[in-house]
């Protein structure tokens, strides 16, 4: 097996909040304690220090994927950063073997007056290229991101758009060993992002180790072989789906509970388990099981989808007791409800919420919270939710105007 390109090894990073020295009078107290006080490194010292970074580990391989994901604050980009030697950790190290292209700000690196074409040339000297190799990658640089009205523009004139394109062209192209993107991709457009994704796929084809943070959780379960859920520390770290699955139920809106007369005790799509990838259109069955844990009846059963990347509700539908055909229920008693739907969606991760409902009063009864993780893989559509399953055609042929040197 070949040497990780990309290792963190027990890294912790620990930052101060608000220090800031706006006087000589509060400047030359805060010299005095730093020189005189005794401390531990590892220790955060007062109520203003804090951990962004905790006791995290990971190695990536030549060809492989690392996802990074996890809520605002989590320290994804400090891991980054720290990758990238933008930052140092506060304890155990990390190192990346080889040329390093990398995008974790927008314009990050830049200098603001110099041109779009003399930052090319600059990002290449600082990532080891030689002139005549810069010079050779410089038409396809611009060409991929687009900017090719404005490459003798200062950069501080670009939007946020286009500086992420040339930021990520630039790293794209210079022949990276190792590649590490931030979210910033979402600032460009759909088709952008899609190229984008395309391009890292061809370098895991390659042999190109990427290391991959980003909300966008399809565009995570395309990449990625493996996945790094954090907040501050490792909170789950393997297999793709199965961390996105737990990722899903740790952040969404609503908690899966069990505390009333009917639990939800299971979820799978039957012959694919807890998680699936298909196209719009396709079919599927999830059953769910439930067990009563004391006499009721007159209850709804209800199934929501909804989107992961921004839990926007996509479906809702319930069914009562008696459309399932199902009588009052008595302690103990366990059954099954299977629920079939096309999956007419765009491309995305979804997952699926699903509850009992306690009519007379109101309450909800038990929950489970992701029931099921859908990813829904196809190209041609950017964004939205439903699939309309969209058709077009040549109604009419281009008329042209007669050419009569084509007579004879």
């Amino acid at each position: 097996m070949s040497e990780p390109a990309v290792v963190f090894d027990q890294v912790w990073k620990k930052f101060r909040r608000g220090e800031r020295h706006d006087s000589l009078r509060d400047l030359l107290p805060a010299i005095a304690k730093g020189l005189f006080r005794r401390s531990h490194p590892d220790e955060l010292e007062n109520t203003q220090e804090f951990w962004a970074v905790k006791d995290v580990s990971f190695e990536v391989r030549p060809g492989e994927a690392l996802g990074i994901i996890g809520p605002n604050g989590a320290g994804k980009s400090t891991t980054l950063k720290l990758l990238t030697k933008i930052l140092r950790p506060t304890r155990g190290h990390c190192h990346v073997h080889g040329r390093v292209g990398a995008l974790i700000e927008v314009a990050a690196g830049f200098h603001p007056d110099l041109t779009g074409r003399e930052n090319i040339f600059l990002q290449g000297a600082i990532m080891g290229m030689g002139r005549e190799d810069i010079t050779r990658k410089l038409d396809e640089i611009v060409e991929f991101a687009g900017v090719s009205d404005f490459i003798d523009t200062p950069v501080k004139r670009y939007s946020s758009g286009m500086n992420a394109r040339l930021g990520f062209s630039i790293a794209a192209h210079l022949d990276p060993q190792v590649l590490i993107i931030d979210e910033v991709l979402s600032v460009g457009d759909a088709a952008f992002q899609r190229r984008c994704i395309d391009r890292m796929h061809s370098f895991k084809r390659q042999g190109v180790t990427i290391v991959f943070v980003s909300h966008n959780l399809q565009a995570v379960n395309d990449l990625c072989d493996r996945t790094l859920f954090i907040k501050g520390a490792v909170e789950a770290l393997g297999a793709t789906a199965d961390v996105l699955r737990h990722y899903v139920s740790r952040t969404s809106a609503t908690e899966s509970s069990n505390a009333g007369e009917v639990s939800v005790i299971g979820a799978e799509f039957v012959g694919h388990g807890s998680s699936v990838t298909v196209a719009p259109g396709d079919t599927l069955r999830l059953r769910v099981r439930f067990q009563a844990n004391s006499s009721v009846g007159d209850l709804s059963f209800g199934f929501l989808v909804h989107r992961s990347t921004d839990l926007l509700v996509v479906y809702d539908g319930n069914f009562t007791d008696r459309e399932l055909g199902l009588g009052g229920l008595q302690p103990g008693d366990q059954f099954s409800v299977d629920y079939d739907f096309a999956v007419n969606l765009v491309r995305g991760q979804y997952h699926l919420d699903c509850h009992v409902y306690h009519n007379p009063t109101q309450r909800f009864l038990g929950r489970l919270n992701p029931a099921g993780l859908v990813s829904v893989m196809e190209q041609r559509t950017f964004a939205g939710v439903a699939d309309i399953e969209l058709r077009a055609k040549l109604s009419e042929s281009p008329l042209r105007a007669f050419d009569v040197s084509s007579v004879r």
